[in-house]
Order: C-alpha cells, then sequence, then structure tokens
C-alpha cells in the first residue's frame, strides 16, 4: 500500500530534520571551543561534527531543491547549541558526551517516528532519514562508551537536554 504525506508536513519534516542538524553542529564546536584538543575526546568530537555538517548540508540542499524556507529560529538555535555544547563541556568531557549520549536519544527515536510516518511516501527523504539515523545512533552509542554516564548528574543533565531537545523539535517544524 503506498501511502502519501502531505506537502506542508513534508516540508515541516526537512525544516526541522535541518534546524537539528544545525544545532548539533552548533553544540559540537561550542563543545570543541572550551575543549580544544586537550580532551582525549576532542578527535571523536570533531568526526561527529563533520558528519553532523554533512547532514546538514545535504538538508539544506534538498531545502533549496523543493523550496522550504528554514525555521525562523536559526538564529536563536545557533545561540542556544553553541551554548548548550560549551555549557556541557565546561562540566568535563562526560558531560559534553552526556548531552551527545540525551540529544541522539531523542533524534533516534525522532527520525523513527518519521520514517513511520513517511512510509513509502517520499522515497528520498526517507533515505536520508535512515542514512543519518544510522549516524546519530553511533554518535549515541559512542557518547555512551565514552563515559556519558559517568557525568555529574547524569540523569537530570540527560533528563533535562532530552526534553529541551523534543521541545526544539516541535516548535521548529512550524516556526
Amino acid at each position: 500500500m503506498t501511502t502519501q504525506t502531505a506537502p506542508s508536513r513534508l516540508a515541516e519534516m526537512i525544516r526541522v530534520d535541518q534546524a537539528g542538524e544545525f544545532g548539533a553542529t552548533r553544540i559540537y564546536r561550542g563543545q570543541l571551543a572550551v575543549m580544544g584538543n586537550r580532551s582525549h575526546l576532542s578527535t571523536e568530537i570533531e568526526g561527529m561534527a563533520r558528519q553532523e555538517e554533512g547532514h546538514r548540508a545535504r538538508f539544506d540542499a534538498l531545502m533549496a531543491e523543493r523550496g522550504v524556507r528554514p525555521t525562523a529560529l536559526q538564529p536563536f538555535w545557533s545561540v542556544a547549541g553553541y551554548a548548550l555544547g560549551a555549557g556541557t563541556a565546561l562540566l568535563g568531557p562526560e558531560a559534553a558526551m552526556a548531552c551527545t549520549a540525551a540529544i541522539e536519544t531523542e533524534i533516534d527515536k525522532h527520525y523513527s517516528d518519521q520514517l513511520d510516518e513517511l512510509g513509502d511516501s517520499d522515497p528520498e527523504l526517507s533515505a536520508m532519514v535512515e542514512e543519518f539515523r544510522e549516524d546519530e545512533r553511533e554518535h549515541r552509542d559512542a557518547a555512551l562508551e565514552a563515559g556519558a554516564e559517568q557525568a555529574p548528574a547524569y540523569a537530570l543533565l540527560s533528563g533535562a537536554i532530552r526534553l529541551g531537545c523534543r521541545l526544539a523539535i516541535r516548535i521548529s517544524e512550524k516556526i
């Protein structure tokens, strides 16, 4: 059975996904600004940042191709993402990894929900989301392996970041 997703909903999906990938690049830039190359995790974070930049570039191209406007909140997400990255890095490498694990947990769920909703209505978008979801899962797993759960007040930090991520997703779809 073929499913159809309304063009307006597809635009929301592309908008929010681009905003999320943009926000991720800013988080990693903030973390690297604080940690520099002084942490054993800097190379790992730089690799994740490059992947997120690639994701964002592909969503930028898809937005241009389909005439989808970016979220009006992009300047806010730029500052908020950078601040979140720098703030967690100031708490230490484990907190930076807790940030990554929390966000990627939410993005895994978000992308999985999108794939369920898309069905076979937009193979190009589905393929991108599926590919990027796998990368985000790798980031989450790497962050957990790097000691994310050892961060100070991990449960509180993770919960707050996950809540913020869910709110950012809902807002960026519409605004």
